[in-house]
């Protein structure tokens, strides 16, 4: 049982918010997955198997809520270790769909390491910093960086790029939280125009493909444009109000593509507009400030880079995908968190906000 005086430090809007867009993003998958028939609606797996993987996520929420964050310190070293296996072994006996070799095959179920990598680059980074005195120099620096590094060359290799470049985003984000010294920032910040023009010469034919459709769409309208341009069509017929629920033309007719993952949001703004499309926005705006709040208030170092990696996955995660829905972003293959089909992102998502709970809820047990 919880004690009640962790009860009342309970962060009950983020929990409310967090509520709210489980809700929206179950209502939104079960019209992208629904398919029309004559004598009705029909509803796909991708709608019931979310169902039980919130389930599962449920379990993991409240059953973490019952241990202290703190524990998950001496952890963070065997469940680093424990993705980079699990990596390793998508490497040998990986599921292969749609090209990419990113799934382990768990029967009815399929399970993508890459999301439980992630929050394994969250504990072990956490951990580290919070040892850590002050700013970070040149050696602190790239001690921190190798952590997000190694999987993320892993993660590349299935090929996920845009899973890779998210685990270096967390990183970075985290490290910033924590503080540059003065001169390493000014380098960075100064050699970044020059170093990354040369990531274009590592990238895949396919990746170089979406950069250039990114910077015109319409050079390739029934290829490497299609998505984008389907996505921008479906937001656009969504007018201000929306054309309602299971009414989206492009998506019920099947003109979207990944309608139930990637462009999740896209099924979503063609239902319920312009209007709709902002409070979605609004909501995940405001589950960001709690997260932040939670990583301002906590009273210990581990705690706090603990809820800012929170922050910063679910920051990038939600600013990548609807810009790369609207068109302002490339393409890279990033759910929307809650909204996008997925069950091992979704598990991921219960577990962390499991941890931000956590830490809320015990952050007077330090305070002297």
């Amino acid at each position: 049982m919880i004690d009640r005086r962790l009860l009342s430090h309970t962060p009950w809007a983020l929990l409310f918010l967090f509520v709210l867009l489980v809700g929206a993003g179950l209502v939104n998958l079960y019209s992208a997955s629904s398919l029309r028939f004559e004598d009705g609606l029909g509803v796909e797996s991708f709608f019931r198997k979310q169902l039980v993987w919130s389930g599962l996520g449920l379990l993991v929420f409240l059953g973490l809520l019952l241990f202290h964050y703190r524990h998950l310190r001496a952890l963070a070293w065997p469940m680093y270790g424990m993705g980079l296996l699990l990596l390793v072994g998508v490497r040998m006996f990986g599921k292969t769909i749609s090209g990419a070799q990113r799934w382990l095959d768990l029967g009815p179920l399929h399970f993508q390491p890459t999301e439980f990598v992630k929050v394994t680059v969250i504990i072990l980074t956490a951990k580290i910093l919070a040892r850590m005195e002050g700013s970070l120099g040149w050696k602190e620096l790239l001690n921190v960086l190798a952590v997000a590094l190694v999987p993320a060359l892993f993660i590349s290799r299935q090929p996920d790029l845009g899973s890779a470049l998210n685990i270096l985003l967390i990183g970075g984000g985290m490290i910033l939280f924590k503080g540059l010294r003065p001169a390493v920032l000014k380098t960075l910040i100064l050699a970044a125009p020059v170093l990354v023009p040369f990531g274009w010469f590592f990238l895949k034919d396919y990746q170089k493909q979406r950069i250039l459709v990114f910077l015109d769409p319409t050079a390739d309208p029934r290829g490497a444009g299609y998505h984008v341009l389907q996505s921008q069509i479906a937001i656009g017929s969504g007018g201000f109000w929306g054309k309602g629920f299971l009414q989206g033309t492009q998506s019920q007719l099947r003109f979207l593509p990944e309608k139930h993952t990637d462009f999740a949001f896209a099924v979503f703004g063609e239902e319920w507009g312009f209007v709709g499309s902002i409070l979605l926005i609004g909501l995940f705006c405001l589950f960001l400030y709690h997260l932040a709040l939670v990583a301002e208030e906590a009273k210990n170092a581990f705690g706090k880079c603990l809820a800012a990696g929170v922050f910063f996955y679910f920051f990038w995660q939600v600013l990548i995908n609807i810009g790369m829905v609207l068109g302002i972003m490339p393409v890279v293959g990033i759910p929307l968190p809650f909204m996008s089909y997925g069950g091992s992102s979704l598990l991921m998502n219960f577990f962390l906000l499991a941890v931000v709970v956590n830490v809320a809820m015990r952050r007077f047990m330090f305070k002297r």
